[in-house]
């Protein structure tokens, strides 16, 4: 499994111009939801690697990026396809759940 620290320096080579799917979790250590689906977000790295790349923005290093797609609640995950937000959910739910709702539960 591998996820990506994602920063300001590195967001746009490695989420926007990626040539698959990525699954960017927009987070910060203080959130205790965000602490609960954490551990899912990595699952589903290890699960669906190689299908999609795996990232993690933390909100209290990296504000502005968190500003620019409009992040005013965590955790935040948005897939991203061709450097776009393809689809996204906020908020602690089971992994099922989360994999549904981004469209990723049949890959």
């Amino acid at each position: 499994m591998s996820v990506i620290k994602l920063s300001e320096s590195n967001f746009a080579a490695e989420a926007l111009a990626a040539d698959k799917p990525v699954l960017v979790d927009f987070w910060a250590g203080w959130c205790a939801p965000c602490r609960m689906v954490s551990p899912l977000v990595d699952e589903i790295a290890t699960e669906l690697e190689g299908k999609i790349k795996v990232g993690k923005v933390d909100v209290t290093e990296a504000p502005e990026l968190a500003q620019s797609y409009d992040i005013t609640n965590i955790p935040a995950l948005l897939l991203f396809r061709d450097g776009a937000v393809a689809a996204s959910v906020v908020g602690a739910m089971p992994k099922a759940e989360i994999l549904r709702r981004l469209g990723l539960d049949n890959m």
